[in-house]
């Protein structure tokens, strides 16, 4: 049977958290829905994923910062590909930012 939804219904109010909701998931493939407001990581941490992630922000805004010190201010319709392992963090985000998240794995090597 197929599955739907609204990428903007039942957004959850402000919170001390972001919240993430999964809209897909197979074995090498996850879909997410973030939903941030004015959050942002942990000083000091970064994300290192196994996975490939694309990302898009649907509405609001963000900036994503890597541990290279670049940084990538996005805007509703703007997306980016971050290859695994490539560490980075949620520098800032704006109030009622809605992100869609693409999870990869990456191929097992022999």
């Amino acid at each position: 049977m197929p599955m739907q939804g609204n990428l903007f219904a039942a957004l959850p109010p402000p919170g001390a958290d972001e919240t993430f909701d999964t809209l897909f998931e197979h074995p090498q493939l996850r879909i997410e829905r973030i939903v941030s407001d004015g959050h942002a990581s942990p000083e000091g941490f970064w994300y290192d994923q196994t996975q490939t992630e694309w990302v898009m922000v649907v509405q609001g805004e963000a900036v994503i910062a890597f541990a290279d010190d670049r940084r990538e201010a996005m805007r509703a319709g703007d997306w980016l590909t971050i290859p695994a392992h490539c560490r980075h963090r949620v520098e800032s985000t704006g109030p009622a930012t809605v992100w869609l998240a693409v999870h990869v794995e990456s191929a097992s090597r022999p």
